[in-house]
């Protein structure tokens, strides 16, 4: 035993393929340095229009080269954790310490009750102490949809967590386990308690429907009295109620084994006070639960990501309880993986690359950022506590500091917690909690973190440790990323700019590496620029890169070849296909010239005072025509928007611009290989653009479902395109 102690829980490996990155960024960087030396060597001396275009597309490259550069920095050491769990059991036994997990959800109209009661059932059964699990939902909408909902998954748990624990069930989550399980051995359980789950499921769906609750339900629980006083979602006093209480020797499932704490709250809300969204709903949890169950350990899961993997919490304990680093690390980051991502991933939203390459290097270089879900923290760490050097944690003699007090006590002393006013002139949202002020109060809090001399580390068990509900809509993924991207900006814009806050604070690669991300956003220009400008020269006539009989188009023929074939390669490595490489890169250009766009505007506009922070949430729900084209993988385009308007008239831009080009060269006759010759990597610029956009043709010309593009964006993107080539023409 004493030997064991000395065995470390978990272990750091760098990641394979390092020295193959390596070369292929080195050779990727040298044929950069010549493209540049071409661009600076021939920049033209005659017209303002051809030397102004020239040098907008020369810093459109050195932008795109520098941010290539940031990222490449930034994944040059990934590390890779492998946490020895059997080692955690072995060493510490029944003694583990007590975690609460919080779920935050906001509509009950976009995020269901049902899928609700299926991400709270999933951590309640994991398979960990029951009596050191406290699970509490913070429903910002105050639904008493959600509050039944609750009631209803604290009476299923009697029967679904003996039923989990028994035959080993995987994953935890009712609705995933029954749509993807068959009747295996356990058959006349199996079918007894789906029937059980289906009924709950019936009647949650069947009182969301109706949109009230029943007046024989109300009665049947004293906390649906405190609707009488609820004035709207906005408007409300606080609503605390303790579903399971696990201190109660009678809080017992159908086996007689002790069931997790279970608490609802509905943070009190008026509208003189800023709430502070997803943040301040944190904040409060950490509040509430402190004077509940105080558990040392903090697990946060928004409201669609069901738990994947029932031995999940012992991962992070890994790292956590081991006695040589543990003690410096604040919280562990677990991926975001969806379950309804379709086979080619339509609007790539698997992140794969980004998850299991460059988290990797973030990781490296002092940890990730946080990502708002999926995330086990230090409770001390969040609160606001500095990392010094003599921190020590004795798990084995760590007590959870419960209140020995009556229920219905503990709640009314608790209601204060989560008061507007108990926040005013604390800490709370600057040193303490979650930061307020940015839609990614996530990535902020967990800079500061790190800033107080605390590290994170990052987690990618082989089985998922959550699922989510990914948008099955384009406006819905745009209009996510636009959410993501401004907020990001916004970090690098205010006082906890990674580069200046993090000075002497957090190391350089860890800045750069958040960097990477703040300024996604800042991409949309230069995209543009390169999408928008190629084109119209190309119609003027105006010759933009090397001709194709030139040496000079070699670092440029190698630089994109190069770099788009170890992209694929990447992703396909990482469990992607190539249709799903094709998607991904479709939607790198959707998003640059759009969401990104707007962010990058947006942003500029709340900086000088023209505009108020907003926080939107993402619907997960959809209409059953929507999904049946999503599993057909069919872009949905069926709604009007500015976003659209950008993406059909850039579509159609290129589009005329390849028919002209296309049309000298056969009409020309024998100057047809001339203008190859002369404007070849132009034409095919516009060549691959038209081929990525071949989805935007078919929904503005050929589809006839409910998907397709609006007339009205049809009309409009036509109108601008041929403007816009009218103006190049004439220009002179």
């Amino acid at each position: 035993m004493a030997e064991n102690e000395h065995v470390p829980l978990f272990e750091t490996r760098q990641m394979k393929g390092r020295i193959l990155f390596r070369s292929v960024a080195a050779s990727i960087l040298l044929g950069i340095c010549f493209v540049f030396i071409y661009r600076v060597r021939f920049l033209p001396v005659g017209g303002n229009a051809e030397r102004w275009t020239w040098i907008g597309l020369f810093l459109s490259e050195l932008w795109f080269s520098f941010y290539w550069l940031l990222t490449t920095v930034c994944r040059w050491n990934s590390v890779n954790r492998i946490p020895y769990i059997h080692r955690l059991s072995q060493r510490f036994g029944e003694e583990l310490p007590g975690v609460d997990v919080f779920v935050c959800t906001a509509d009950p109209s976009i995020e269901p009750p049902s899928m609700v009661v299926n991400t709270v059932l999933s951590v309640m059964a994991y398979d960990y102490p029951p009596q050191k699990l406290s699970i509490y939902l913070s429903d910002d909408g105050a639904s008493d949809l959600t509050f039944y909902a609750m009631l209803e998954a604290a009476d299923f748990s009697k029967t679904w967590l003996p039923f989990c624990n028994k035959f080993g069930v995987e994953p935890r989550s009712p609705e995933a386990y029954f749509r993807t399980a068959s009747e295996a051995v356990h058959v006349e359980e199996w079918i007894l308690v789906k029937k059980q789950y289906e009924d709950m499921k019936m009647r949650i769906e069947a009182t969301t429907k109706m949109n009230r609750i029943p007046e024989h339900i109300r009665k049947q629980h004293k906390g649906f009295r405190e609707w009488d006083l609820v004035s709207s979602k906005r408007y409300h006093q606080t609503i605390l109620q303790i579903l399971i209480d696990g201190r109660d020797p009678n809080a017992v499932d159908f086996e007689g084994n002790p069931l997790p704490t279970l608490v609802y709250l509905a943070r009190e809300k008026r509208p003189q006070f800023q709430h502070h969204f997803k943040a301040g709903a944190m904040n409060a949890l950490i509040r509430v639960s402190s004077r509940i169950s105080n558990s040392p350990i903090i697990l946060n899961v928004d409201c669609d990501m069901y738990s994947h993997n029932s031995e999940l919490i012992k991962y992070p304990l890994c790292i956590f309880m081991d006695e040589e680093k543990g003690d410096e690390v604040a919280y562990v980051q677990f991926p975001q993986n969806f379950d309804n991502l379709t086979k080619n991933e339509i609007y790539g939203s698997s992140f794969r690359v980004i998850q299991k390459l460059e988290v990797q290097g973030f990781d490296a270089n002092g940890g990730p950022c946080y990502i708002g879900t999926g995330c086990f923290h230090r409770r001390e760490a969040l609160c606001g506590k500095k990392y010094d050097r003599n921190y020590k944690v004795d798990w084995k003699k760590l007590n959870n500091t419960k209140v020995e007090e009556n229920a219905s006590l503990l709640e009314e002393t608790c209601k204060v917690l989560a008061s507007c006013s108990f926040e005013h002139n604390t800490a709370w949202g600057k040193e303490m909690g979650l930061v307020y002020g940015f839609p990614v109060e996530d990535v902020i809090t967990g800079l500061s973190v790190q800033c107080r001399g605390w590290k994170s580390m990052y987690l990618s068990p082989e089985r998922e440790g959550f699922l989510g509900v990914a948008p099955i809509t384009l406006l819905q993924t745009l209009v996510q990323h636009k959410r993501w991207t401004e907020g990001h900006l916004q970090v690098f814009l205010s006082k906890y700019c990674p580069l200046l806050y993090g000075h002497k604070k957090i190391p350089l690669k860890l800045r750069l590496a958040y960097s990477a991300f703040n300024l996604f956003a800042a991409n949309c220009l230069a995209t543009l620029y390169y999408v928008v400008v190629p084109c119209l020269c190309l119609l003027k006539g105006i010759s933009l890169f090397p001709k194709i009989s030139s040496p000079w188009v070699l670092p440029f023929a190698y630089v994109a070849f190069v770099h788009r074939a170890y992209s694929l390669g990447e992703f396909v490595w990482c469990g992607g296909t190539f249709l799903g490489w094709c998607n991904d890169q479709r939607m790198w250009l959707f998003k640059r010239t759009t969401s990104y766009f707007f962010a990058f505007f947006e942003t500029i506009l709340k900086l000088l005072g023209y505009s108020q922070l907003a926080f939107v949430v993402t619907a997960k729900v959809a209409e059953e025509d929507v999904s049946k084209r999503y599993e057909r993988e069919l872009i949905e385009f069926g709604a009007a928007s500015p976003m659209f308007d950008i993406l059909a008239t850039l579509a159609m831009l290129n589009l005329f611009g390849s028919f002209v080009a296309i049309k000298k060269v056969i009409l020309d006759g024998n100057q047809g290989s001339k203008i190859i010759d002369q404007f070849g990597l132009q034409i095919l610029l516009c060549l691959v653009l038209v081929t990525i956009n071949l989805p935007v043709y078919q929904a503005l010309f050929f589809r006839k479902d409910n998907g397709k593009m609006p007339t009205s964006v049809t009309c409009k993107s036509i109108i601008l395109a041929l403007l816009a080539c009218t103006l190049a023409m004439c220009y002179r």
